[in-house]
């Protein structure tokens, strides 16, 4: 080959060269397989063949298990039931609206439905009905009248409740549509023995009261039980104690009615002081806890919450200005306070007799008789008639030689005026034989009730309860 051509060859190559390192190329890819697959090829085929079966077998569990967790919140069952009908009274239950009142004295019927804007016809409707209508007509002042009065302003129902007049058991009015239809309500009753304690205080009775004593117990302690034992004016003072045993009666969880005194204790001055009930010959009465009878037959005061302004004997005459015997006591009270028979007796006496003024004489039998003075009027009686120890008959004023009103009572022998205060006549027969045991039962059980809730009340030991040891008298005013 000749030179020159091995020149221009050189010089070729070189600006080639000189292009390209000004302008390098990018180097070009070849394809992986040249016609035949080699291991390496092989081997990378095997694992993405591998990847794809798993991942074809995996995916779609996973969609199923998402599927049914997303599904799983809004699916339902739906099963067709034959369910009973919803009753009247349970779709109203939560739209009932009772309201009572207690019939007041003079108070009418239509004057309830009045003030609790029930409608006329509705009253109309209650009035005919046959088997209320009676009882009705027999309402007393007391009785409980409720009624469902709903939203809408209707009358759904009216209830008697028992009381005064109406049966034991309430009865339940339900008004539907154009009917009035008749149920009696179930009343659940109990009766508990309970023992109510407290401390004298200012008043007994305000203090018995607020235990939920009412008048016919509190005359019990004080007319009956304790009336020869306890002045109730000047004996008692405010640190004074006492418990009473009474059945009580719950209707519906309210309390109904408290029962007669079955017992009772009086602390005074520390001493103990006890009546227990009891029935003998049919008749109750009252007795110390060794059986002993606590009537006496004569009351000690013929009137009760009276206060002492002249006793016994020779004094200055209020009125006539002299020294003249008093034969008699005389207790000040306010005009119009009932006065007691001393005693049972016939009645010897009763009009105007002097300077006693109106006054009434009673009999005792055996030569003993009772005067009472300066009365304001008589009850119903008469002479020849037959009363009985505590039975009223007069009442207190200030008739004949009197300087405001008070009783003047007087106790005669045999014609004899004697001290009321300072007679003792002997007591009637004490229990004996299978009464006494009995009775001493009975005694045993209250007093262990009484002790039991004076322990915790005043948190007593038995010791202070039960002793008879002397304390320190205590300075007392009295009348």
């Amino acid at each position: 080959m000749p030179d020159w051509n091995h020149d221009a060859v050189r010089r070729e190559n070189l600006e080639r060269a000189q292009a390209n390192a000004d302008h390098p190329e990018q180097p070009s890819v070849s394809h992986p397989f040249q016609g035949r697959w080699t291991r390496r090829h092989w081997a990378h085929a095997s694992v993405l063949t591998t990847m794809c079966v798993l991942l074809a077998a995996i995916v779609p569990g996973f969609s199923t298990v998402l599927d049914a967790s997303g599904t799983a919140q809004v699916q339902r069952m739906t099963l067709s039931l034959t369910l009973p009908k919803p009753s009247l009274r349970a779709s109203k239950a939560t739209d009932d609206n009772w309201q009572s009142v207690t019939l007041k004295p003079g108070q009418t019927l239509s004057g309830v439905f009045e003030e609790l804007g029930i409608p006329y016809d509705q009253l109309a409707k209650v009035m005919q009905h046959p088997k209320i209508k009676p009882t009705l007509r027999k309402l007393r002042p007391g009785t409980a009248l409720s009624f469902n009065l709903p939203a809408d302003g209707s009358v759904r129902a009216m209830r008697l409740e028992a009381g005064p007049g109406v049966g034991e058991t309430p009865i339940e009015l339900e008004f539907n549509g154009t009917t009035l239809r008749e149920r009696a309500v179930p009343v659940e009753i109990t009766t508990r023995t309970v023992v109510l304690t407290g401390e004298v205080g200012k008043s007994l009775f305000a203090s018995a009261r607020k235990l939920g004593l009412g008048t016919a117990q509190l005359n019990q302690l004080t007319d009956e039980m304790f009336k020869y034992d306890i002045d109730f004016d000047s004996d008692l003072g405010e640190d004074d104690r006492f418990s009473v045993v009474v059945d009580q009666t719950w209707k519906n969880g309210q309390l109904a009615n408290t029962g007669p005194v079955l017992a009772a204790t009086f602390t005074v001055d520390g001493k103990l002081k006890s009546a227990f009930r009891y029935m003998r010959d049919g008749k109750p009465e009252y007795f110390t806890p060794d059986g002993r009878s606590l009537k006496r037959p004569f009351i000690r005061m013929p009137i009760p919450y009276a206060r002492i302004t002249s006793g016994f004997g020779m004094r200055n005459h209020p009125i006539l200005g002299r020294m003249r015997g008093h034969m008699g006591i005389d207790y000040a009270a306010g005009t119009g306070t009932p006065i007691m028979a001393a005693g049972d007796a016939r009645v010897e006496f009763v009009g105007r007799k002097g300077g006693y003024g109106n006054a009434v004489i009673l009999n005792h039998g055996g030569g003993k008789t009772t005067l009472y003075g300066h009365m304001s009027r008589f009850a119903n009686i008469r002479v020849g008639q037959h009363v009985a120890q505590g039975a009223v008959i007069g009442y207190v004023g200030s008739t004949g030689l009197a300087t405001g009103p008070h009783l003047h009572y007087e106790f005669r022998v045999n014609g004899v005026h004697m001290n009321p205060l300072k007679m003792t006549l002997p007591p009637p027969t004490p229990l004996s034989g299978s009464d006494l045991m009995a009775f001493r039962n009975q005694t045993h059980r209250a007093l262990d009730k009484i002790r039991e809730v004076e322990d915790v009340v005043f948190q007593l030991d038995d010791d202070r309860v039960a002793s008879a040891a002397k304390p320190a008298p205590r300075d007392r005013k009295k009348g």
